[in-house]
């Protein structure tokens, strides 16, 4: 069993900046490729930004791109979002999830394991 704990979010005005973080446990992180998905109000959970295991390969939302970097540190079993030039679009409960396959991967279905979501909200 994997265990996912996001944390970072808060409010912020439009432009501000954020980082996300999520620690892992339970299983080798560094075998994982990990994503963050993100869910708004009456909106289905989509795809925000997804990194490989070893780093090395990363891949973006459109909606975010130029936007927000995701990274990990495999020493220290976390992933991060850093979400830069924040938009009151952007507001949503951001989810971190883990896979047992190594490749980034956009689709939900490719993932195993879920955090509880971290809140962020971004004001005008």
């Amino acid at each position: 069993q994997v265990q996912l704990v996001a944390s970072g979010g808060g409010l912020v005005q439009a432009g501000g900046s954020l980082r996300l973080s999520c620690a892992a446990s339970g299983r080798p992180f560094s075998s994982s490729a990990m994503g963050w998905f993100r869910q708004a109000p009456g909106k289905e959970r989509e795809f925000v930004a997804t990194i490989s295991a070893g780093g090395s390969i990363t891949r973006y939302a459109d909606s975010v791109k130029g936007r927000f970097t995701i990274s990990r540190d495999n020493a220290k079993n976390t992933v991060y979002l850093q979400m830069n030039s924040l938009k009151p679009e952007d507001t949503a409960a951001y989810y971190c999830a883990a896979s047992r396959n190594s490749w980034a991967a956009t689709l939900q279905g490719a993932y195993d394991y879920w955090g509880q979501g971290t809140q962020v909200t971004v004001s005008s």
